[in-house]
């Protein structure tokens, strides 16, 4: 190879992780396939989706460039700036299908939710990394305050599928952070006793969701048609699937949403239980890949951010999955890198940037 290729080839690779950007990029050619299929051959979906795919991989490519360090002073200042987005939301905000979740901002309009999605680990690891030494309750105290207000104030819009994601990610900081299994404990009794307040708030449509989860056939074609189309075209599949273009239920035009939060539908009734499986190996090699990130992540503040980026992913898959099968209730959560959409993809991608980033830089932390 010219010496001049080699050198832009290397600058171009340098920062990336090859193992982690492997299973990424399969899990994408996944999605575009089953993207296909489950929008009736659309060319023009399709090919917004793969648009989508470039525009997130340059994302993670320029996340990747930045040492953590850099990231870590940005901390404070991408918080309180999604925090005033968000209440900016709250005050000003457009409703849309009865949701409040969007602000206009001069010649567009944003989603300051999907921002707290990164800030709010984010701020976590920097403020539990700047206490490490002299970690007190009050710390913790402090660091659960930080989590609740976006989410409540996510919650309120209502969105509660981005407030659950976005308060899982900050409780993993603050659990990875070395929160003791007894304050754990009363925390979730506390929370367990605090289950008849939070379903007094629950808006009607969230009751309905909880109560469908345990009783689909109760309401066939409102409620329940979701949980019961899609768990239909799950045991549909068999074991090789019905085949590429070939589902009954996709093609017939039973499954809803099926591009977007039921994609896991379609591809189970085409590709069966072994198509699943497959699917299931690539979703955890990327999640081995994380975890090794963060075992050897050379700061408490890389490591809880990268640990908060790998179960945050985890969850979003685990949510979607088990949302699809019947046993969560449906709360709007895509399958990350397969579902259509260009805003979660970018967020999820970002986050792969930053633990290639961590990988790449330990070096320059260490130092």
């Amino acid at each position: 190879m010219h010496p001049n290729i080699r050198r832009v080839v290397r600058f171009f690779t340098a920062h990336l992780d090859q193992p982690l950007l492997g299973a990424v990029l399969l899990l994408m050619i996944a999605g575009l396939v089953v993207l296909y299929s489950a929008s009736n051959g659309s060319f023009a979906r399709t090919s917004g989706q793969f648009t989508n795919m470039l525009v997130a991989l340059g994302v993670m490519w320029v996340f990747a460039q930045i040492p953590p360090h850099y990231l870590m002073r940005l901390s404070v200042p991408v918080y309180a700036v999604g925090l005033l987005l968000l209440v900016g939301v709250a005050l000003f905000g457009e409703i849309v299908n009865g949701a409040r979740r969007w602000l206009h901002i001069g010649v567009t309009r944003i989603q300051p939710s999907e921002i707290m999605k990164i800030a709010v680990p984010l701020m976590l690891a920097w403020y539990f990394d700047r206490y490490e030494a002299t970690l007190r309750l009050k710390n913790y105290a402090i660091g659960v305050l930080l989590l609740l207000v976006p989410v409540g104030l996510i919650a309120r819009q209502p969105d509660l599928g981005t407030a659950i994601l976005i308060f899982a990610s900050g409780s993993f900081v603050i659990f990875l952070a070395g929160l003791s299994w007894r304050i754990i404990a009363a925390l979730f009794v506390a929370g367990c006793a605090s289950l008849p307040l939070v379903w007094s708030v629950l808006h009607d449509y969230q009751r309905q969701r909880v109560l469908t989860l345990l009783d689909p056939s109760q309401d066939p074609l409102g409620a329940g048609y979701h949980t019961i189309q899609s768990t239909i075209a799950l045991g549909s599949g068999g074991i090789a699937g019905k085949g590429w273009l070939s589902g009954s239920q996709t093609h017939l035009d039973f499954i809803p949403e099926r591009t977007t939060d039921f994609i896991f539908a379609v591809y189970s009734e085409e590709f069966g239980l072994i198509g699943n499986g497959i699917l299931l190996v690539l979703f955890l090699l990327v999640i081995a890949r994380a975890a090794a990130i963060t075992a050897n992540a050379p700061s408490l503040f890389t490591r809880l951010f990268a640990g908060a980026i790998m179960l945050t992913f985890f969850t979003y898959a685990f949510v979607n999955m088990g949302m699809v099968s019947g046993i969560l209730p449906v709360v709007g959560v895509p399958l990350p890198l397969i579902s259509y959409g260009g805003t979660s993809l970018v967020t999820i991608c970002l986050g792969f940037g930053i633990l290639m980033s961590i990988q790449t830089h330990k070096k320059l932390v260490q130092t």
